[in-house]
């Protein structure tokens, strides 16, 4: 099997501690209070040829393990800004961070369309 990129994020032999986000040391990389250091990195990157139903169940699990991790907003965001192409990051598939990021372009569209070029001038001077 080949090495899931960034794999060095999921695995570590100490377990992390749950420190709530605002207490952290704000020096610290988010992704040293991640659950998913402690887990297998198999469970958030598919292997090769991986049955669609496997794939499913692989990734439910995944999530449930995002789903208690204290860290998961900033997960989401480093996977949505980097992009992350593989993976479960921040409790999104590869495929549904790519919806987000679609969303996230259309609004930017929308939003740079409804503001009319006279209330750009109006808003500046």
């Amino acid at each position: 099997m080949l090495q899931p990129p960034h794999s060095s994020l999921q695995v570590a032999a100490v377990p992390a501690q749950r420190v709530p986000a605002r207490d952290r040391d704000q020096d610290a990389p988010w992704h040293t209070e991640a659950v998913c250091r402690r887990d297998e990195a198999g469970l958030f990157f598919a292997p090769s040829k991986e049955p669609t139903a496997a794939r499913l169940s692989r990734e439910e699990a995944a999530k449930r393990v995002c789903a208690r991790c204290p860290v998961m907003v900033e997960c989401r965001e480093h996977a949505l800004l980097q992009p992350e192409p593989y993976g479960v990051w921040g409790g999104l598939t590869a495929a549904e961070r790519r919806v987000v990021l679609a969303r996230r372009r259309r609004r930017d569209l929308d939003l740079t369309k409804t503001t009319r070029p006279t209330d750009r001038i109006a808003a500046a001077g």
